[in-house]
C-alpha cells in the first residue's frame, strides 16, 4: 500500500456504537483529550507522564480522509491481485527467504508458520519494510477515537501506546506508521506490539521498524495467539467439476477434504491435504473463475485483515513464494462496477439480508445473501454477483 500498503485495520466493518451516547467519542477534540487523560489517571498512571504523553496530541484531517477512502477494496480478485503481485514483490520475496533463512527456520520451528505467509504480509503492508507509513501514529489513534465510526477499536490503542511510551518504546511526535496506527515492518497496533512483540535479533528490544528478525518473530507470535494451526496448509488452488454442487461452496461450508475429493475437487498441482482435514471451496469469482480449497488457517487471515479481497490475495501470494503456479484465471463474468454492486446490495438489503455497509464491496456478508438469492432464483450458487442475478432482482 505504498503508505503504507495495507494497514490491517482497513478493512473492519464501519459502525457507529453505543460510546457515542456515553460520550466516548465526537464532540470538541480539547474535551475529549482530557477525558482522556483522567481516564488514564484513573487506571494509575502517572499524571506527569500523562500530560506529556498528550501533550503534543493533534487531530489529523488526513488520517480522516484516508479511513474514508478504500475504494481499492472494490476490485476484483483477479485485478486487485494482478496489481499487487508483481514479479519485482515475488522475486524480492524468495530473495528475502534466503536472506532471512535462520530466522523463518526458527519461526517454522517455534510457531509452525510458513515464511511464505510471512514474507506475503511483510510485502503487502511495506513492501518488505520500504514504506511504513509517515502518519504520526499517536495523532491517528487519537483522531479515529474521537471519530464515532469504530471508537471501540482505537480507543484501547492509546492506552497500549502509552504503555509502551511508559517502556520507553513510543515516542508521542516521532513514532509514525500507517493511518491507522499500526507501526513497523508487518504493521502491528500498540496492543499487538504489547502482547506480541518479540526481540528476534537478541539486542535486547523490539524494533519493529528497524529489525526484519523482530518484525517477522513478532508477527508469527500474533498470527499464532489469533489461532494459526502450526505446519498447517491455508490455501491451495484446485480443478473442480462442472456439476459440483455449487451451493456447497464458500466459507459457510466446511467438509472435509476426502469429502470433497469424492466430489471431484483435485489439486490443479501436486496432491491435495490429508483427507481428515476440513476445508471449503474458494471461488473468489464464481465458478468460471479461479477455485481454491480454504483451510482452517485461511481463517485466521480475516483476524489480521477483513477485506476478503486483501486476504485471499495475500494467502495466495504466499502460496506463489513458495512455489505455487500463477492461478488459473479462467473466464468469469465481468465484475460488476461499484454503482452496479451498491445496487445489488440495496436490493438484497430491502429484502431482509445483512449485507452491512452499502459501499460496493463485496464482502463476507454480501457473497452470503448472494448465494442465498440465487438459490431461490434457481441460479448457479456460487456467490458471484454477475449482472444475471442484478437483473433478475
Amino acid at each position: 500500500m505504498r503508505n503504507p500498503i495495507f494497514p490491517m485495520l482497513t478493512a473492519l466493518c464501519l459502525t457507529l456504537t453505543p460510546a457515542y451516547a456515553n460520550g466516548q467519542c465526537g464532540g470538541k477534540f480539547s474535551t475529549f483529550v482530557a477525558n482522556l487523560k483522567k481516564e488514564a489517571i484513573a487506571n494509575s498512571h502517572d499524571k506527569a507522564t500523562v500530560d506529556r504523553f498528550f501533550a503534543s496530541v493533534r487531530q489529523d484531517p488526513k488520517t480522516l480522509k484516508a479511513d474514508r477512502s478504500q475504494g481499492v477494496f472494490q476490485k476484483s480478485f483477479i485485478d486487485f491481485s494482478r496489481a499487487l503481485i508483481s514479479k519485482s514483490r515475488l522475486s524480492k520475496g524468495i530473495a528475502n527467504a534466503r536472506k532471512y533463512d535462520r530466522v523463518f527456520d526458527r519461526i517454522q520451528k517455534q510457531y509452525g508458520i510458513n515464511r511464505g505467509v510471512l514474507l506475503a504480509f511483510w510485502a503487502f503492508e511495506t513492501d518488505y519494510g520500504t514504506f511504513q507509513g509517515n502518519f504520526n501514529t499517536l495523532n491517528s489513534l487519537v483522531t479515529l477515537a474521537h471519530d464515532c465510526r469504530r471508537p471501540q477499536l482505537f480507543r484501547p490503542q492509546i492506552f497500549a501506546a502509552l504503555e509502551l511510551y511508559e517502556r520507553g518504546n513510543f515516542s508521542p511526535t516521532k513514532t509514525s506508521g500507517a493511518w491507522a496506527g499500526e507501526i513497523g515492518m508487518v504493521q502491528m497496533l500498540p496492543a499487538d506490539i504489547l502482547e506480541n512483540g518479540v526481540d528476534g535479533d537478541g539486542d535486547g528490544k523490539v524494533s519493529l521498524k528497524t529489525s526484519p528478525a523482530d518484525a517477522l518473530m513478532s508477527g508469527a507470535k500474533m498470527l499464532s495467539s489469533l489461532g494459526w494451526r502450526p505446519n498447517q496448509p491455508w490455501l491451495q488452488e484446485i480443478t473442480v467439476p462442472q456439476n459440483l454442487d455449487w451451493a456447497k461452496t464458500g466459507l459457510n461450508t466446511e467438509m472435509t477434504v476426502a469429502q470433497w475429493a469424492k466430489l471431484g475437487v483435485k489439486a490443479r498441482n501436486g496432491s491435495l491435504a490429508p483427507g481428515k482435514l476440513p476445508a471449503s471451496v474458494l471461488l473468489p469469482m464464481g465458478r468460471k473463475g479461479p477455485a481454491f480449497l480454504a483451510y482452517p488457517n485461511f481463517r485466521v487471515y480475516f483476524e489480521w485483515n477483513q477485506s476478503f479481497v486483501y486476504v485471499t490475495t495475500a494467502a495466495y501470494f504466499g502460496t506463489r513464494i513458495e512455489g505455487a503456479k500463477p492461478y488459473n484465471a479462467g473466464n468469469p463474468d465481468p465484475a460488476l462496477t461499484g454503482k452496479q454492486m451498491r445496487a445489488l446490495q440495496k436490493k438484497l438489503a430491502a429484502r431482509g439480508y445483512d449485507v452491512g455497509k452499502i459501499d460496493g464491496i463485496l464482502g463476507a456478508k454480501t457473497r452470503a445473501a448472494i448465494q442465498a438469492e440465487q438459490i431461490r432464483l434457481g441460479l448457479p450458487a456460487d456467490a458471484w454477483p454477475a449482472k444475471t442475478l442484478l437483473n433478475k432482482l
